[in-house]
């Protein structure tokens, strides 16, 4: 009886993860251009399954999530890579922190406080994140003057990457981090029955 409601459970967990994974996948490929940013940083919610993976299975199953997403979209990648490289850093963080608090404290606060650190820890690491790998990797296809007078076109007073990080990639990560904890505050309860295979 124990094996086959363990079974029952390993399937279930499979089979919501494969789903979650799919569901992040597509959303990677409908990026949304932002205004007054830089066009090489765009929008996308592909790390909103990711977070509900991590709140519906563990902050593990999370970070799975984000890592099978990026090796599938390594077929399409236009970044070398790199790009792949820095959503996983990125989504794996948001959802490892948010899901390990939400396994501590298993309410609709707990999730949302969750989120909420989650979101504060990406926007954290995309600084080092982008300083230290993802720019000077793009530094070879474009000069990192060029990249700065991106940003010095939206801001002329911008006079360092380090300054355009801080004042663009982390206020945009932040947000992007806050808009998936909205709408997984939003849809995860309808979806628990669906992931977990039972109602609350």
């Amino acid at each position: 009886m124990k094996n086959t409601k363990t079974k029952k459970v390993n399937t279930r967990l499979i089979a919501g993860c494969g789903m979650l994974t799919a569901a992040a996948v597509v959303l990677q490929y409908l990026e949304i251009p932002i205004p007054f940013i830089p066009s090489f940083i765009k929008l996308d919610f592909s790390d909103l399954p990711e977070l509900i993976g991590a709140f519906a299975y563990g902050p593990l199953a999370g970070v799975v999530i984000a890592l099978v997403k990026n090796i599938i979209h390594l077929a399409v990648s236009q970044s070398g890579y790199i790009g792949e490289l820095s959503n996983f850093i990125l989504g794996a963080v948001f959802a490892g922190v948010a899901g390990l608090i939400y396994k501590k404290y298993r309410t609709m606060k707990g999730a949302l406080v969750g989120g909420i650190v989650g979101a504060l820890a990406m926007a954290a690491i995309s600084f080092p994140s982008n300083l230290y790998i993802v720019y000077p990797f793009y530094y070879n296809f474009m000069p990192k003057e060029v990249v700065l007078e991106a940003y010095q076109a939206i801001v002329p007073s911008m006079k360092s990457i380090e300054q355009s990080l801080l004042i663009f990639n982390i206020p945009f990560t932040f947000i992007k981090g806050i808009l998936c904890v909205v709408i997984s505050m939003l849809i995860y309860k309808p979806l628990r029955p669906l992931l977990k295979g039972k109602t609350e």
